[in-house]
């Protein structure tokens, strides 16, 4: 493909003090049926190649529809699982970029890889599919975490989804609902966020409350276009089946045959989360998503409604709760470093 080989690593180089302990070391080889697939899988000048060579410290080799991968035994086991990801990937038709190789290679450093790529594409041991599709893409799982939590949205009635920015907590539980509303298993999908940020206050927000309210609520309509045309969101949106605002327009209503998601519930208060959660009704889901360490309740010294929440209903049935971590990040692998470097300090 016209890459500059990357340099093979060295056995004998030690960084470490202590002494050398034997590292096995394996050499496999892989082919590739689909020949139109091998460019996007190498990436341009090989780049998807050199990305696993860089994070895994194996060694490459790529003669048309033949890969050779050589370096210490486990790595190089690693590897063959992640460019199998890769190719399965692009064989459903999956986009593949680095943040995606970069998923699957942290997958790969799980047990349950295997069956999470098998169960992307044929559920595994004989069970339904890892996937949502929307009107506009599918979606599988990019890490093992996400893998559980989309099976929990498939299950449960009621998800409290934790953990860090970037892990996918708000965007596949829309990508649930959307898929759901798209089907007809529900009639309403509902989206809610308290409207409390660090430093700023609504009164002082310019236009309506619509106007003020609606800067809050961004994430959620950006993810809304992602799963749905402009003019389905538009037109489901004038029509009421898709509804977008703030917690406290939820007070006093049954919200039934609803897939009813709220973002941000860190920034809930008890009374709150307890006016929401008493919200469900027939035929509905409700997923509660939030990050405990981010945590903007004025005040600062009232308990946030979700800790409170998921302290009292973890583990009653039909509650299922999906603890994120760093490690779960799908944004760039920077951002996981950030967050590993800021929840590693004390608050």
């Amino acid at each position: 493909m016209g890459r500059k080989p990357s340099r093979r690593p060295d056995p004998a180089i030690s960084p470490d003090p202590v002494p050398l302990r034997e590292v096995r070391r394996a050499k496999v080889d892989m082919e590739f049926e689909n020949q139109s697939l091998l460019v996007p899988l190498f990436g341009q000048f090989d780049a998807n190649l050199v990305q696993v060579e860089n994070r895994l410290g194996v060694f490459i080799s790529a003669r048309g529809d033949h890969v050779q991968i050589e370096g210490p035994e486990d790595s190089v086991a690693r590897a063959r699982d992640v460019l199998k990801g890769m190719y399965d990937r692009l064989a459903i038709g999956q986009d593949l970029d680095a943040g995606a190789i970069e998923a699957l290679i942290a997958m790969s450093d799980e047990p349950t890889l295997d069956g999470i790529v098998k169960g992307e594409l044929s559920g595994g041991n004989g069970g339904p599919p890892i996937m949502i599709r929307t009107r506009r893409k599918t979606i599988v799982p990019r890490s093992a975490m996400q893998a559980t939590y989309m099976r929990s949205l498939a299950r449960d009635d009621i998800i409290f989804a934790l953990g860090p920015a970037g892990t996918g907590k708000t965007y596949l539980a829309v990508a649930q609902a959307v898929a759901q509303l798209i089907t007809g298993s529900v009639q309403r999908l509902i989206l809610s966020r308290p409207a409390v940020e660090a430093g700023e206050k609504l009164g002082f927000l310019p236009g309506d409350m619509k106007d003020k309210v609606d800067p809050y609520l961004r994430p959620l309509y950006d993810a809304l276009y992602d799963c749905m045309p402009p003019e389905q969101v538009e037109r489901r949106l004038a029509s009421g089946e898709i509804e977008i605002a703030p917690i406290a327009f939820m007070r006093g209503r049954t919200l039934a045959d609803a897939f009813v998601i709220l973002d941000e519930a860190q920034n809930t208060t008890r009374e709150q989360m307890k006016m929401f959660l008493t919200r469900f009704g027939q035929n509905s889901r409700m997923v509660i998503c939030g990050d405990p360490r981010q945590v903007d309740i004025p005040g600062g010294d009232r308990m946030s409604g979700l800790a409170d929440a998921v302290e009292k209903l973890e583990g009653v049935e039909g509650f299922g709760t999906i603890r994120f971590t760093a490690a779960d990040v799908v944004r760039h692998p920077i951002v996981g470093r950030i967050v590993e470097a800021y929840e590693g300090k004390p608050e």
